[in-house]
């Protein structure tokens, strides 16, 4: 099946240390495994990329893999599989010590395919993984429309055809802590806008809104640490508003917000001054950036009332506990205004499926 495909290719990512991928040479080749001798197997990786092998790039390998299938070559009932063979790490080291690198893995195998992998072969299929876009970039991550940044996954400065292990999340915030703001104010600065002098009206209370909030900061001279306050804030999100998350829940998490976010404007201490470097100073201001964001992922959270990749309602769910979706009400794209004060504004853009039309699948 479709899940049990995308299990072995995400066991395999971990496997490939000491397993030797092959296919038979002849097309067609039905036979067992172990009935094919050395001379008629092809450990195409070992192959092509000599200097590399097994331990080639995952979207290389699942090219590779994918060419040998085309050919007529794959294993498996579907022609779409490829052997991740350790016997010759078995071999080589021992049962006992492939045991202890990768029992869990290879009792998990057991139990989807009814295959010993100690014995036979582990079938793995190609897949590009989680790729989860890919434009162009340059180097300030700006695409070839101008003005249009693109970050995380969504561009391929990191991952080219495919992401590199693990890096997924890191990409996202390097991107969006430490990348944009200086290439995004790089183009803002220099780009296709006009002049703003600094003495324009708008140019004065900007500056003077960010000063005034550092002078604010610095004054309250609290009994609180920045980080007590943050770690109290990712509580809170990680109670509330995490992987599962409730209408009850979130109107709870809306009043905690709020309630520590007066407390941060009248407890916080930060320590230092404004007119040099400092650290805590700017600590202090992007956690009292964060109240807004969980305030608001809260709202959007607790307005969106069903279920839906990441975002999982308890009240939103069906009979065996999957998401239940609702196409109808929630099928647009979305951005909040920030009012300043008060609730934020939605303003949403319907989609329309003309050809491939959303549907519901199972991950049983």
């Amino acid at each position: 099946s479709g899940d049990h495909q995308s299990k072995l290719t995400l066991m395999s990512e971990s496997l490939r240390n000491d397993g030797r991928v092959w296919v038979p040479k002849a097309k067609g080749d039905q036979r067992s495994p172990r009935e094919i001798p050395e001379d008629e197997r092809d450990y195409y990786l070992e192959r092509i990329y000599p200097s590399f092998g097994n331990l080639v790039p995952r979207d290389i390998a699942s090219r590779a893999a994918k060419n040998v299938c085309d050919e007529g070559r794959g294993v498996g009932p579907t022609g779409l599989g490829v052997y991740l063979d350790f016997a010759d790490a078995i071999n080589r080291l021992g049962r006992k010590a492939i045991e202890a690198k990768y029992g869990n893995l290879f009792e998990m195998y057991e139990r989807i395919t009814g295959e010993d992998p100690y014995e036979v072969p582990m079938r793995i299929y190609p897949a590009v993984h989680y790729t989860m876009g890919g434009l162009w970039v340059d180097y300030d991550l700006q695409s070839s429309i101008p003005g249009l940044f693109v970050i995380g996954e969504a561009n391929f400065s990191d991952h080219g055809a495919n992401r590199l292990g693990a890096s997924a999340l890191m990409q996202g915030l390097a991107d969006g802590y430490f990348v944009l703001p200086n290439t995004l104010a790089n183009y803002l600065a220099s780009g296709p806008l006009d002049k703003v002098d600094a003495s324009h009206p708008e140019a004065v209370a900007a500056r003077t809104e960010v000063e005034d909030r550092i002078k604010r900061l610095l004054a309250i001279n609290g009994d609180r640490t920045v980080d007590s306050f943050h770690r109290e804030l990712g509580q809170i999100m990680w109670e509330h508003c995490g992987m599962e998350r409730s209408e009850a829940g979130l109107r709870k998490a809306i009043d905690e917000i709020r309630a520590l976010r007066e407390q941060f404007w009248q407890r916080v201490r930060v320590p230092g001054d404004g007119e040099g470097l400092n650290q805590s100073l700017e600590k202090a201001g992007r956690v009292a950036d964060f109240f807004e964001l969980a305030e608001l992922m809260c709202i959007d959270a607790l307005h969106r009332e069903e279920s839906c990749g990441g975002h999982f309602r308890a009240e939103h769910q069906t009979p065996d506990g999957e998401a239940q979706r609702d196409d109808d009400r929630f099928a647009y794209v979305a951005a909040w205004e920030y009012t300043g004060t008060g609730e934020p504004v939605l303003h949403k853009e319907d989609l329309t499926f003309e050809y491939v039309h959303p549907t519901q699948r199972s991950y049983k």
